[in-house]
Parts: C-alpha cells; sequence; structure tokens
C-alpha cells in the first residue's frame, strides 16, 4: 500500500504549501534555464563564449542541487497532500512514481555532471562563477563514460518534464479534475 496513491482528501483539493511552490517554480525555473544552457553551450566551438556557457552550466547545476537537499528536507517536513478522490488511481501512481524520479534526478543529474567534469578537470576545483572554487570528486581523474551518463539522465529528466508538464495541462483544462487546484497558480476549471 502506497498512502500517496490510496489515500484521498474527497472531492475537494488540498493546495500545497506556500514554501513548497515557491520551491517548486523556482525548481522549475532554473531547470529550464540549465536545460536551454546546456543546449547552447554543448554543440559550441571550444572557445571563450563556450567556456562562460560552461561555467554557468556548472553553476546552475550547484543552485539545483542545493535547492533540491532544501526541497527534500521541506517535503520530509511537509508530506504532499493527498490527492482529491476524483483523480483515477493509475494517475495518481504515474504521478507519485514521476515525482520520486524527479527527486532523484534532482540529485543525480548534477553529481555525474560534477562526476564528468572531476573526470576531466586538471586540479581539485573547478570554478563557477564569481570564481568560487568547487571541489572535485578525488580519483575520477581519467574515467570514461561519465558524461555520458550524464547526458542520458539530462535527456531522462527532460522526458519527465514533458510527462509532467502534459499531465499538468490535461488535468487543468482537459479532465477537469480537483487535481488541478492542488498546485497555485491553477485551479479546477470544472467546478
Amino acid at each position: 500500500m502506497d498512502r500517496m496513491v490510496d489515500a484521498d482528501t474527497g472531492y475537494q483539493a488540498v493546495r500545497y504549501k506556500g514554501a513548497v511552490v515557491a520551491i517548486h517554480w523556482i525548481s522549475a525555473a532554473l531547470l529550464l534555464t540549465q536545460i536551454w544552457v546546456g543546449l547552447q553551450f554543448a554543440d559550441m566551438a571550444k572557445g571563450p563564449a563556450r567556456d562562460g556557457l560552461f561555467t554557468w552550466h556548472k553553476t546552475l547545476g550547484v543552485t539545483i542541487l542545493l535547492l533540491a537537499v532544501v526541497r527534500l528536507t521541506v517535503r520530509l517536513r511537509n508530506p504532499p497532500p493527498p490527492f482529491p478522490a476524483d483523480f483515477p488511481k493509475w494517475e495518481r501512481f504515474v504521478a507519485v512514481w514521476t515525482h520520486r524520479i524527479f527527486y532523484f534526478m534532482l540529485f543525480a543529474v548534477p553529481l555525474t555532471g560534477l562526476a564528468a567534469v572531476s573526470s576531466k578537470a586538471p586540479g581539485a576545483t573547478t570554478s563557477l562563477i564569481g570564481g568560487i572554487p568547487l571541489p572535485l570528486i578525488p580519483g575520477l581523474r581519467g574515467v570514461d563514460g561519465l558524461g555520458d551518463v550524464h547526458e542520458v539522465l539530462v535527456f531522462t529528466t527532460i522526458a519527465l518534464l514533458v510527462v509532467h508538464v502534459g499531465a499538468a495541462l490535461k488535468q487543468q483544462f482537459f479532465d477537469r479534475t480537483a487535481v488541478a487546484d492542488r498546485m497555485p497558480p491553477f485551479r479546477s476549471t470544472g467546478r
């Protein structure tokens, strides 16, 4: 039995708390920015412009990782509200496991990115925006394939984002169940 799948709040939705909502939308903005930056520098020729974007990419990755720690801490103290009763169980299951995989990715993607940088960068640190030194993971210098793992996780995360946004839009504009009420600024349009 999975409480998140089986529990419900009746036919009224319980909204997420304000801190959770803020973290959600900040994470979304950072993640979309990170994807854009990553896709931009990936195909650029080596040089100062690419190096600058790569520094931004590393900095955003660290920011996302730190926010993921805050997000998980807040989530453990504030479990998400159960779904409303009119939200089908199979969709609850997909939603719950999509969110769980997202949490995993919020840690795994930045850490595999750091591992990939650690495998190629000389020295014990890499620079972030403002020259802030980020310690590298020791013992990974020369390990091949870490960038490939990072890339697979990035594209998996993009696929999860598409599923998540698609499901949110489906609930908001087509199904019109009370589940749309859980995450501001959305509101159920069918009630």
